[in-house]
């Protein structure tokens, strides 16, 4: 062997040696039970079912695929923080335990209009195994409305009435309207008036607490209001705008519109259904009766697979989309469009029970790319 032939021979060699590393690599981010290092396991992390539209829409809330995910061993590390809809579909994680949350928002301080949903699950990861987390969100806030009577402004029309926690305060206005959301733990109502400031009340709230308080100045005998300028509290603990089992997660048949689109997690549950929205991540294509491609480039013009998150290789979780020839063939397929790969796009069709032996979405008439 010349030594040209032996360099290429080594080279070979060398490649052969990365390939079966990336293999071996690759294998282990997608969750198989037994990961080649004994010494880590697999997080799969979904949420159990999708956000309800009718709350999404009454609390400006947005999609689960948008919610902020963090993933934390233990000892601090970041593992993951960003959307849940780019995270991986399963995270090869060292054995150990680890702090898994999704939230609809940020929430750090006291803030108006500022409801925060989410989940936070602890678990224990062990070596070769796989732990499957299931997110069920609810309210993690809570919320205090006031009701400002006349009278009270008429006696105090310079007082200045304060929400406070140990993270903020808020002045809450004679005229305000707005909810204001504080980390569960113990709020207090706040009354500054000529140079003088007084604790009317302390509450300690859980998480999906909401606490209506209505300040007014106490009557006299008479039934008059007093104008001595005793301040009069009564609190009413009813959560007149919360439905006591509110819950991420609903069986809510949407998909009137683009705007109120069926998740793929309903769609899946909604065959039968015709002319509807659904929305999804574009995640591969080339779909046979058991697989499809997930890769750049694609082959075929006339199918798409759609996924709850971007990255999602498992068909079983998704909807085969067929797309029939004209506009929406033209601009939607993978072999023409491949930058549509991993975008979120809203889709109008028919869902049936099965297209290349999954939910199917099928005479899809209508398009957004989002």
């Amino acid at each position: 062997m010349n030594a040209q032939s032996f360099i290429v021979s080594r080279i070979r060699a060398f490649c052969l040696v990365v390939s079966l590393l990336s293999f071996f690599s690759s294998c282990g981010s997608l969750g198989l039970d037994k990961d080649e290092d004994a010494d880590t396991g697999v997080l799969r992390i979904s949420f159990a079912s999708d956000l309800d539209s009718e709350v999404r829409s009454a609390f400006e809330l947005p999609d689960t695929s948008d919610f902020i995910l963090t993933v934390k061993s233990s000892d601090g590390i970041v593992i993951y923080n960003g959307n849940y809809g780019d995270s991986p579909e399963a995270i090869s994680v060292p054995s150990g335990g680890y702090l898994v949350s999704a939230v609809s928002c940020r929430f750090e301080k006291p803030a108006f209009d500022s409801p925060q949903f989410g989940d936070e699950q602890y678990v224990e990861v062990p070596a070769g195994g796989v732990i499957s987390v299931k997110l069920v969100c609810s309210q993690m806030n809570s919320g205090v409305r006031l009701k400002i009577d006349t009278d009270f402004l008429d006696v105090y029309p310079d007082g200045v009435l304060f929400l406070s926690s140990s993270k903020g305060k808020l002045m809450y206005g004679y005229t305000e309207k707005r909810i204001a959301y504080f980390m569960p733990g113990s709020i207090s109502l706040l009354f500054s008036n000529a140079g003088k400031d007084e604790v009317l009340l302390t509450k300690n709230l859980a998480p999906q607490q909401m606490l209506t308080i209505t300040v007014d100045v106490a009557a006299d005998a008479g039934g008059q209001s007093d104008k001595s300028g005793r301040v009069s509290v009564a609190v009413d603990t009813t959560r007149e705008w919360i439905d006591e089992s509110l819950v991420i997660g609903g069986e809510s048949q949407e998909g009137s519109d683009a705007d109120d689109a069926m998740t793929v997690y309903q769609a899946i549950g909604a065959a039968g259904q015709n002319d509807v929205w659904v929305s999804g991540y574009i995640v591969g294509g080339d779909l046979t009766a058991s697989s499809a491609s997930y890769h750049i480039p694609f082959s075929s013009r006339t199918c798409l697979l759609l996924g709850s998150r971007s990255v999602i290789t498992d068909r079983n979780t998704c909807i085969a989309v067929q797309l029939p020839s004209g506009n929406v063939r033209d601009n939607l397929n993978l072999v023409d469009n491949q930058w549509l790969l991993g975008r979120k796009v809203c889709l109008k069709g028919n869902i049936v029970e099965s297209y290349y032996g999954i939910t199917g979405l099928k005479a899809v008439t209508e398009y957004e790319i989002n």
